[in-house]
């Protein structure tokens, strides 16, 4: 039988699936926009953060949320700008963040994405460890611009630079720069403020995401603004912090796995314990978050 915290953090991740998002009561969402940088700004209403690049040209995001938030989202938009919105690009599959695509597609956008992307929403995916299978969305949401390993845009008088880290939170995460007005997006590669879910089933690994934040962190400055996957607008300083209680947290857990010790022990040991006032307050709880880590890197 599943231990408690297995039992915790399948309950917690299958209210998330895409499958499950009509139980949630869109109409009380409120999408709010958070100025950033010149024509860059964040929207924020239920799901993943979407990054918003307005000018001349028209409009670019950075995902879309859930189909039912695409007409909040649009009236969030023109807001900003009275043009229609040319491109999106996600920064990957999941459906927090790509739910909105057909909508999006239907309004005239063009849907941007890493191969994998594009992969992972064609085909239905089924993630073992959590008993959950999401079925292929529909061609419609699709991306039908792909790539490999990345591209840029000269949209809006910026140059917004996508790149393909390597498998951090899925195999198909791009984050994204806004090099004029000093922004990047990370997508799923920073929770600001939560434990961050990893998606081994997709190809994602705790190794993975701290090499790709560690990238970020290489090329930024203290003046740039870092939009999360989730939670509100960070610095670089708030980035590293994300970085390094991830990084102990997984050295903790590695060097207990290779003493030995089995989930529940790890579990019990609360290798969480002097990061959780400060990260445990999110959908993963210190328990959940432990057992999700320790699964990704068991052997």
């Amino acid at each position: 039988m599943p231990s408690r915290p297995l039992l915790v953090l399948s309950a917690v991740l299958l209210g998330a699936a895409p499958a499950l998002a009509q139980d949630q009561d869109f109409s009380k969402v409120e999408v709010k926009n958070v100025p950033i940088s010149g024509a860059v700004s964040m929207l924020q209403g239920s799901g993943g953060n979407i990054g918003v690049l307005v000018g001349a040209d028209g409009v670019l995001l950075v995902d879309d949320e859930y189909g039912p938030l695409v007409p909040k989202i649009l009236a969030a938009v023109k807001q900003l700008s009275p043009k229609p919105v040319r491109f999106v690009v996600n920064t990957h599959w999941h459906g927090d963040h790509t739910g909105g695509n057909a909508g999006m597609d239907t309004e005239g956008a063009v849907i941007v994405a890493q191969d994998n992307v594009r992969k992972r929403l064609s085909t239905e995916q089924v993630n073992t460890f959590f008993k959950r299978t999401t079925p292929a969305a529909p061609a419609i949401a699709w991306p039908v611009v792909t790539f490999a390993e990345g591209l840029t845009f000269h949209f809006d008088g910026e140059d917004v630079e996508v790149v393909h880290v390597v498998p951090a939170h899925t195999d198909g995460d791009s984050v994204l720069w806004f090099r004029k007005a000093n922004v990047v997006h990370m997508g799923d590669n920073f929770f600001n403020g939560l434990y961050p879910f990893i998606d081994a089933a997709s190809g994602g690994s705790v190794d993975g995401m701290v090499t790709a934040v560690d990238s970020v962190l290489s090329r930024i400055n203290d003046q740039t603004k870092v939009i999360p996957g989730h939670g509100p607008l960070g610095t670089k300083a708030d980035l590293k912090k994300f970085r390094d209680m991830l990084a102990t947290i997984r050295d903790r857990i590695k060097k207990d796995i290779a003493a030995g010790m089995t989930q529940d022990q790890v579990v019990a040991s609360k290798p969480t314990a002097d990061f959780d006032a400060a990260w445990g307050g999110g959908f993963l709880k210190p328990d959940a978050f432990t057992t999700l880590v320790y699964s990704v890197l068991k052997p």
